[in-house]
């Protein structure tokens, strides 16, 4: 038997950048009485409290068993019985920073995929990572269902996010480019993604990869959760939070 279930966050638990569905919110709640559950995204911590913890009606002897990992894993919260704390952050210098940001606002114009209208921050600073997201980091909060439309219409075929991290990667190569979500780009330090993470989580359990069960909305190659696969830890692809409600939902059937 696992005794890890991992999640990637956008896509497979909730609608990007939207609220844990309260149907997912009772299952990691009872799957927190068999398992040690990690949820890993490139989104910053805060992104997790709006998103994860929020939806969540969970006491704090289940919270201890439920590890959180924003920007890939560079970052690590655990709860103490009574708040979350931070374990570890891999941050980047202030000067990593700006030749980082340089490099995003660079290719963006030369490749003309700046947004004349966006919601929020384009280019965020994570602390261990940078996004830059094509249509704003605000767009779901302030147009709900629509924000999320808007960004599924955005790169469906992800020319857009490919070429950018093309160029980028190729200006910047001391750093770690990848496609993050739906409109986004991650940068991190080198030989930074999720299997990064899960690396990170197993010496901190001291567990072996058969131990854990990883699940993700973008599991094929070129995605950002197909690490996790290629490193060899056993993973299920979900369509979205609906189908991962329905695998979660019969594993606990077949541990009752």
């Amino acid at each position: 038997m696992k005794k890890v279930l991992a999640f990637d966050l956008d896509g497979t638990l909730a609608p990007s950048k939207s609220t844990l569905p309260p149907r997912i919110g009772e299952l990691i709640d009872q799957l927190l009485g068999y398992f040690e559950i990690c949820v890993i995204s490139g989104g910053k911590f805060g992104q997790f409290q709006t998103q994860l913890l929020d939806g969540l009606n969970t006491g704090s002897a289940k919270l201890q068993k439920l590890h959180l990992m924003p920007t890939c894993g560079t970052q690590y919260y655990k709860f103490n019985g009574s708040q979350w704390y931070q374990v570890y952050a891999e941050n980047f210098t202030e000067d990593e920073k700006a030749k980082i940001i340089a490099a995003l606002n660079e290719g963006i114009d030369s490749l003309g995929y700046r947004e004349s209208k966006v919601y929020g921050e384009v280019i965020e600073d994570r602390g261990s990572q940078i996004t830059f997201s094509a249509l704003g980091q605000d767009i779901v909060a302030e147009l709900g269902d629509e924000g999320v439309r808007l960004k599924e219409e955005w790169d469906p075929d992800t020319v857009k996010k490919n070429a950018i991290r093309d160029y980028v990667a190729n200006t910047i190569p001391e750093f770690e480019v990848r496609v993050g979500g739906g409109t986004s780009i991650d940068i991190t330090k080198p030989g930074i993604d999720k299997a990064y993470g899960m690396q990170k989580l197993m010496d901190m359990l001291k567990i072996s990869k058969e131990d854990i069960l990883f699940f993700g909305d973008r599991l094929q190659e070129g995605g950002n959760d197909f690490p996790v696969k290629l490193f060899g830890i056993d993973s299920v692809e979900v369509s979205h939070w609906e189908d991962t409600a329905s695998r979660l939902e019969a594993i606990i059937d077949a541990i009752r």
